[in-house]
């Protein structure tokens, strides 16, 4: 992943195929759906938020492809269960950028992206329901694992499945000791460094931003949203077995059918 200041150039590099080590994050959405950036906004009320963990982080593709892969587990109560294999539903590229606004208080990082596989007269029920154009952004902060939750609710991981940030981190990303009214610091923080996402149990917010490629434009700013339309084009024909090996998976046990729209 390449972290984006200001003026920095988006195209993203060309995906090598056929490689079984490659840097890997996993990102659980709890919702199992994006949040929708056409909500809210603009004095129609909240934008969508949806809570996010990173819930494996690696460079095996081939563990990658078996934590995907179909399991059976058992239960107390009901015995045997078979869960099926995640399915490939969208492949595309990305850039996570840091805005440099006048004040402070109006740092955002966005995370925008801009599909490839599929096409838009290929999106269908399956993106639709999952809320997945063909190109999207939303404002990404990173949960201070030492926060408490607020107001009762019982949201995010019990305090010892989040990430275990370095004392360094801790104090120049969240401010522990130095900023905020508490002493583990900032409650929030944008993804000021690659590093914070490089942590199993990283806890997000997911905030519903713009849709469209005028919508990730914005967003992203200096002609970003236009580089990862034109990355877009020009890999829209590769077929799904090439995508498929990007992530050195196998067609047969991670299925790939939902890229067409449709579920299985």
């Amino acid at each position: 992943m390449k972290l984006l200041s200001e003026g920095a150039d988006a195209v993203p590099a060309a995906e090598p195929k056929g490689q079984d080590k490659k840097k890997f994050r996993v990102i659980t959405v709890g919702k199992k759906q994006l949040p929708d950036p056409d909500s809210g906004g603009s004095g129609r009320g909240r934008k969508e938020t949806f809570w996010a963990t990173v819930s494996a982080v690696g460079d095996d593709l081939h563990k990658l492809e078996s934590g995907l892969g179909e399991k059976e587990y058992e239960t107390k109560t009901r015995g045997t269960r078979h869960e099926g294999p995640a399915r490939l539903v969208g492949r595309g590229a990305y850039a996570i950028v840091n805005n440099d606004p006048s004040t402070p208080s109006k740092r955002e990082t966005h995370l925008g992206y801009h599909l490839s596989h599929p096409s838009p007269s290929q999106l269908g029920e399956v993106q639709h329901e999952m809320r997945i154009y063909s190109a999207s952004s939303f404002i990404i902060q990173v949960r201070n694992p030492l926060a408490p939750v607020s107001g009762g609710q019982r949201v995010g991981l019990p305090q010892g499945r989040r990430a275990e940030y370095p004392e360094q981190v801790m104090k120049e990303v969240f401010g522990q000791g130095t900023r905020g009214t508490e002493a583990y610091g900032l409650r929030f923080s944008g993804v000021t460094r690659p590093e914070l996402l490089d942590y199993e149990g990283a806890e997000l917010l997911l905030i519903g931003a713009r849709s469209g490629e005028d919508g990730l434009e914005t967003s992203l700013g200096e002609g970003r949203g236009s580089a990862l339309n034109e990355t877009a084009e020009k890999e829209k024909d590769e077929s799904i077995q090439d995508v498929l090996k990007e992530l050195a998976m196998d067609e047969e046990k991670i299925p790939a059918e939902p890229l067409k729209g449709e579920w299985l």
